[in-house]
């Protein structure tokens, strides 16, 4: 069997590593980057250390994203003792100038400089993606030097499982793919829930458009959410977790394959998990891309290999989850807040954001913004600080018209709302959710029924078509939207619209019906006159007679 890995050392070897070299170059290979051509960037950087010989001065160091995707690729140059310079923007040309001009002469290249002093890096408040940008995904040397593993070890040969449990049923985490329940809750009823075998699934399953939060965590970060599926697997009483990803997500399907095996081989995962008598095997299954399987009933059916259509609760899964045993599911986000909660206790955490939605929570903004990335805010944050401070405010001189938060589950927040608290209570009262973390800001230039039209089209293709509700009633709300856009609805089938979304919203099976109708529903209630605008005076005059 393998030595139990020493974390003090291996974090001693990382840094004393790092310390050899006077130059640290750390390059973004994040997916968004990537697509900006970043693979090229990282090729240039080290072919041209290499060719100024200066290997022994300067080593390059891809990492996860460091936010800011629109202005990628995204390079930092560190100097050892010194000064910390970002760049935007950076291609073959500029990662040939940022070492021969940054590296060996100390000069920076003003064309590309990146000023990191903007509201979008320091109004943020980075916990689940504190490694991003800073660590190779790849090394499990870096994630430990950062204090990786610590709160597995902490949990497993300090605290009782139900010790645990108390930890994050005090801090006040809630689940982050939506629906906000409390994780320590959840979490109490798989540890006192009975079966022969007990299972933990991690929810990376990220359908919104745009979305792209959990993606991230695990593709840059993949070591943290092992660590918190281990946490999670000790307090319930689970040997036994799966992690769901989608096909789509096939860098980050490696990278968790990659770090399973290495944390099998240092004894972090597997039998006798660090000398103790706590075992979890750890698994990635695939999904086929299926929006409904976000759903928990949905998405245990496709681990079962069965498609992944909702069922009914209760039972829950807690109770019957996977091949009929005992199962917890949690949402990406909500297992990687675990090591920090462990490690820097419930008070800490509970002490961000607000009473009733502690903790920081992932953004994926995205739409008419300056700046365009992932986010990581306290809770509790003003929308218009998200959108003005963070997100640079509206380009090319246009207004803010609406912020449609929750992805095709979500509402469309009015500007009369921007200064409404983003967390789950105060969004759900203006009609929308926080969904996972999808938050995409639109200009006066939106039309709004075409905005509603475009997330029903998503739902009524992605409805598995197992109740009539959602089945029938997203294809007619649809239609509904169709025949008023193109100026053929007459008053009542505004009224007619409304209804029928409301039947919708009460009476489908699970949670993508059940929310379908929000983008409608919001938009009819802020933007009504949208709508009316677009009934002829002839259709106006039929229905008023």
């Amino acid at each position: 069997m393998a030595a139990v890995i020493d974390l003090h050392e291996v974090a001693d070897r990382e840094h004393e590593a790092r310390s050899r070299y006077p130059w640290r170059i750390k390059a973004c290979a994040s997916t968004a980057c990537l697509s900006a051509g970043a693979g090229a960037t990282v090729q240039a950087l080290e072919q041209t250390i290499e060719a100024a010989d200066l290997v022994l001065d300067a080593v390059v160091v891809p990492t996860g994203c460091m936010g800011l995707c629109s202005r990628g690729p995204l390079v930092r140059v560190l100097r050892r003792g010194g000064d910390e310079t970002m760049y935007q923007a950076v291609n073959k040309e500029v990662a040939i100038d940022i070492v021969r001009k940054h590296v060996r002469n100390h000069e920076i290249v003003d064309t590309n400089l990146l000023d990191t002093n903007i509201p979008f890096f320091t109004s943020q408040e980075r916990v689940v993606l504190a490694n991003g940008g800073v660590i190779d995904p790849d090394r499990i040397e870096g994630y430990v030097a950062h204090g990786g593993y610590e709160a597995l070890r902490k949990a497993i040969t300090e605290m009782a499982p139900e010790q645990v449990v108390e930890e994050i049923r005090s801090s006040g985490l809630r689940g982050r793919g939506g629906a906000g329940y409390p994780t320590g809750n959840k979490w109490a009823l798989l540890a006192k829930a009975e079966g022969d075998q007990k299972y933990v699934v991690a929810n990376g399953d990220e359908g919104d458009p745009g979305a792209y939060m959990d993606r991230t965590v695990m593709e840059d970060d993949p070591h943290r959410l092992i660590e918190g599926i281990a946490i999670a697997a000790y307090a319930t009483g689970a040997s036994k977790a799966y992690i769901y990803v989608r096909a789509e997500y096939p860098r980050a399907v490696e990278r968790l394959d990659r770090a399973i095996r290495v944390a099998r081989r240092n004894r972090l995962l597997g039998r006798r998990i660090m000398d103790t008598d706590f075992t979890l095997d750890v698994e990635v299954r695939i999904g086929a891309g299926a929006f409904v399987c976000g759903e928990e009933t949905a998405l245990l059916a496709s681990i079962e290999g069965r498609r992944g259509t909702p069922r009914l609760r209760p039972p829950y899964p807690t109770e019957r989850g996977l091949w009929g045993q005992p199962t917890m599911i949690n949402n990406v986000e909500t297992l990687a807040n675990v090591p920090t909660i462990i490690n820097k206790g419930a008070e800490w955490f509970s002490s961000i954001g607000t009473e009733r939605s502690p903790g920081t929570k992932v953004f994926a903004l995205a739409g008419d913004l300056v700046n365009i990335g992932l986010i990581e805010v306290p809770m509790g944050i003003t929308l218009r600080s998200i959108v003005e401070d963070i997100g640079g405010g509206i380009p090319d001189g246009r207004s803010f018209k609406a912020a449609q938060t929750g992805g095709p589950s979500g509402g469309c927040i009015p500007a009369e709302f921007l200064d409404t608290q983003v967390d789950y209570d105060s969004l759900r009262q203006l009609g929308s959710i926080m969904g996972s973390g999808g938050l995409i800001v639109m200009d006066d230039t939106q039309s709004m029924p075409d905005v509603a039209k475009f997330f029903m089209e998503f739902c009524m293709d992605e409805s598995c078509g197992k109740c009539v509700p959602c089945r029938a009633g997203t294809v007619q709300i649809h239609t509904l939207l169709d025949r008023i856009g193109n100026g053929d609805a007459v008053w009542a089938d505004l009224r007619h619209l409304e209804q029928l979304c409301a039947t919708v919203r009460d009476t489908s099976l699970c949670g993508l019906g059940q929310s379908a109708p929000n983008p409608v529903l919001s938009t009819l209630q802020y933007f009504g006159k949208e709508y009316e605008e677009l009934l002829s005076d002839e259709k106006k005059e039929v229905a008023d007679a």
